[in-house]
Formats: C-alpha cells, sequence, structure tokens
C-alpha cells in the first residue's frame, strides 16, 4: 500500500520532528524548515509544492516567540499571516488538503473564561496571537479541504537530532538545574499536553470533517500548582517553599485563563489524560520520578 505523502514545513521544530519520526514507517513525509524553503518566498513555495505533490500539507512554519512577535510585527505577518496565506494558495493549486497549527493564544486577550469552544469569540492581545487567528481567516476563504488545529501548550524533554521548545516541564526542571527560583501565577490557566500523546492523535485528525479542532489534555489546576505537582513527582516535595514562589505581579487585574474545550476532537475519536496524568506519564516515561 502507497504511504501517505505529507509536507511538513517547522519539520525540524518540537512538534513535527517527533511526528516524522514517529511515523517515519506509515507515511512518507517531505520535511521543510527554513534551512531547506523560505516559506516567504512566494516562487520558492509554489515550486516545493509542485514539485512535492503532497496529499496532505501540514503548516507548522512560524514565527512562535511573544516578544519577538511584539517587537517585530512587520516580520511576524509575514511569516505567520503571508507564508500561511501563499502555502494555502499552493496547496488549492495543487490539490492538496491542509492542516494549519493554530494556537490557543487566540484566546490571549478573552475577558471571560475557559474552556473556550471553537465557536467563541476569539480576542488576541498579542501579535502572534492577531496572526493566528487573522490567518485561520484568509485560509477558510482560500481552501474547503482545510483543518484548523488550535493547540494547547505541549510539554516533552530533549531528544538527540530533535527540536525542542521550553513547555512546563521542561522550563520547570531546567530552572532546577540551574538553581534558579520558579515563579509562577495562581491565576494562569491553560492546558499543557504531553508532544506524543498529541502525536498519537494527530492522524485521526485526517479522518475527521474539514474544520477548527481545539487539541490537547483538559487541565483544571493553576500554572503555580502545576508546577508544585511537577515537583512533587520529581520526588522534590521537601524543596518546594526554597524553589517555587508565588507571582504577584502577572495577571493581577484579571487572571489569564486560555484554555480549550476538546470536546470536538473527542467527539472524532482523539482522546487525551487531563495534565497532571498527562506529566506524571512522561516524567515515569523518562524515568525521572
Amino acid at each position: 500500500m502507497e504511504k501517505k505523502r505529507i509536507l511538513l514545513t517547522g519539520g525540524k521544530g518540537f512538534f513535527c520532528s517527533r511526528l516524522a519520526d514517529y511515523y517515519r514507517d506509515q507515511y512518507d513525509f517531505i520535511i521543510t524548515d527554513k534551512e531547506e524553503l523560505d516559506i516567504t518566498d512566494e516562487r520558492a513555495v509554489y515550486d516545493a509544492v509542485a514539485q512535492a505533490k503532497p496529499e496532505i500539507i501540514v503548516h507548522a512554519g512560524a514565527a512562535a516567540v511573544t516578544d519577538f512577535c511584539n517587537q517585530h510585527p512587520d516580520i511576524a505577518r509575514r511569516i505567520n499571516v503571508d507564508a500561511a496565506v501563499t502555502m494555502g494558495r499552493a496547496a488549492e493549486k495543487n490539490g492538496a488538503r491542509m492542516v494549519f497549527l493554530s494556537s490557543e493564544q487566540v484566546f490571549n486577550g478573552n475577558a471571560g473564561a475557559g474552556p473556550f469552544i471553537e465557536e467563541d469569540d476569539a480576542v488576541p492581545n498579542t501579535v502572534y496571537g492577531e496572526n493566528k487567528l487573522e490567518a485561520e481567516g484568509l485560509l477558510r476563504d482560500i481552501l474547503g479541504e482545510l483543518w484548523i488545529v488550535r493547540f494547547t501548550w505541549m510539554f516533552g524533554l530533549p531528544e538527540r537530532g530533535k527540536g525542542m521548545s521550553a513547555g512546563i516541564l521542561w522550563d520547570t526542571m531546567s530552572r532546577l538545574m540551574r538553581g534558579e527560583m520558579i515563579t509562577a501565577s495562581r491565576r494562569e490557566f491553560r492546558g499543557m499536553t504531553y508532544v506524543y500523546e498529541m502525536i498519537e492523535n494527530f492522524p485521526k485528525l485526517f479522518q475527521a470533517p474539514y474544520g477548527t479542532y481545539h487539541m490537547g489534555s483538559v487541565n483544571h489546576e493553576s500554572r503555580y500548582d502545576i508546577v508544585k505537582f511537577i515537583l512533587g513527582e520529581l520526588g522534590l516535595e521537601n524543596r518546594t517553599a526554597s524553589c517555587l514562589r508565588e507571582d504577584t505581579e502577572k495577571y493581577l487585574d484579571s487572571s489569564r485563563d486560555v484554555r480549550l474545550d476538546t470536546s470536538k476532537a473527542e467527539a472524532a475519536g482523539m482522546h487525551w489524560m487531563e495534565t497532571k496524568e498527562a506529566l506524571r506519564k512522561c516524567i515515569q516515561e523518562y524515568r525521572l520520578g
């Protein structure tokens, strides 16, 4: 049976590098990152898609660092919006389906509490969140065969040859190793998902109806409580008072709550552990606890 051909942008990043390795025997991946493809170069994008002839494009390429995007809005828009539109047009021209990876950050400025469903009005208050929301809308106008995925915050641990980002677990561990005080808010709430659980569920998206999906773990705890839980799972309960303190500056006027309601994805056959269970699973798999 011929393998499904999938083009990845941002292919060496945290999610896609693990996705491609995990399913290397199941799919035929064309892995591109900034070294292989400048996604802001319209001609290069059209040529790459025409040459690769993918059935599906997973567009993960982005400028995702919030501070960088806020400081360089023109560059951020060119990468996060214009390049996504170009990729969508290339997909449409070549008969490819597309997955656009968006973010929980589209809800960063919402006054109400989560979890949010896909149909809720999104009010981003960062350039990155604004970029993602704008790109979502523009892509819907271009493509019918489109899945928009809003991921929760993902976590995992470093692996040789794979991209890395500072999710909640590695951020906590890194600060411990550097002897730094960990500051976390009791007024920040978000889903936190083990990257391999996201990967295990990802192919189910290809069988789901086109549309927007919230994907990731449910979490009822504040960031402060999650860090405290991690310390306990690492056997460091006795160090909590000396290495963890409450952030008394952020989110004083209103809580930050960007939790996602994942009922639609669950109805399509995708299932995730709650955040605490997923953290415990990751820690046990790496034999850290």
